[in-house]
């Protein structure tokens, strides 16, 4: 019993100065009450989109709502696909929403990057619909998107654009319009190694889309519609710093007052920084929603 209480003390620690600069929200560590006539649950999604109907899940959180709701987007083709967020932002009085874009991870159609900014648009479009809101307690007056890697590039493509949102995240976002950078033998390699879960798409289609499309995919472009959100950029020691703080730089140019950066000593994936990346999001959502 005593090594119990030891390790589950040791672990509050760790985790609270995993949180460094911000406190650490009792949502990483406390379940909610119970509500037994609205308790919190799991609903599967099917939201139409170019033709098809994508494949997504509501975490959807307890009390009458409606809730605030976040949207996060995965990336490429989406390994980590942030569920610890999904659930911590649940217990914080959230709905979170996931969902994979055409092709990916068993949604049905062709995988294209392009596609993927649409398909996200297309679950806000879901969210905001009448009976979808009333049906899982979503306040469409407050919504939000996460994206991570190539999520955090949709993200900013669509925050960019949509003038209801109240905010946009990103975590280690990759510019899809800087991908070019590399020569097309490295980008064909790199595509191949991170496609498996991807339908109707080779390699060389998707190093020739980004190739092709390097001027129309620069989030950079999205500077003026972004600097009227509140803004969190979180970047890691992945080498794709540069790209989100030229973003920033961007927004900045035009309003930087609704920004907030911070950069963590982690990888690609926040592997060993998964509690302070939960406590810098809901710390962020929670100055959102008030």
């Amino acid at each position: 019993m005593r090594r119990a209480m030891f390790a589950a003390v040791t672990l509050f620690i760790s985790a609270a100065a995993s949180a460094q600069s911000g406190t650490l929200p009792p949502a990483i560590y406390t379940d909610p009450p119970k509500d037994a006539a609205h308790p919190a649950r799991m609903e599967v999604l099917h939201i139409p989109t170019g033709g098809v109907a994508i494949n997504g899940v509501a975490y959807l959180a307890a009390g009458a709502g409606p809730h605030p709701t976040v949207v996060i987007c995965h990336g490429l083709p989406g390994i980590e696909k942030n569920l610890d967020l999904a659930q911590a932002a649940r217990r914080g009085g959230w709905n979170a929403i996931t969902f994979n874009y055409r092709g990916s991870w068993g949604s049905p159609g062709n995988y294209r990057l392009a596609q993927n900014p649409q398909d996200a648009k297309a679950v806000l479009a879901y969210l905001r619909k009448p009976d979808v809101a009333a049906r899982y307690g979503i306040d469409v007056s407050r919504l939000a998107v996460i994206g991570h890697s190539m999520g955090g590039w949709v993200a900013a493509t669509i925050g960019g654009e949509d003038d209801a949102l109240l905010g946009v995240a990103l975590i280690s976002a990759a510019n899809m319009g800087q991908r070019d950078k590399v020569s097309r033998a490295d980008l064909i390699a790199f595509m191949a190694d991170n496609k498996e879960s991807l339908a109707g798409v080779t390699a060389e289609q998707l190093a020739d889309e980004v190739i092709q499309n390097s001027a129309v995919f620069d989030f950079t472009r999205q500077a003026r519609g972004l600097s009227q959100r509140h803004m969190l950029i979180l970047s890691s020691d992945d080498g794709l710093a540069p790209e989100t703080d030229a973003l920033a730089a961007a927004v900045r140019a035009v309003d930087g007052s609704r920004l907030e950066m911070q950069h963590v000593a982690t990888d690609h994936s926040w592997s060993d920084q998964r509690i302070h990346l939960q406590a810098l999001i809901l710390n962020w959502l929670t100055k959102l929603a008030n």
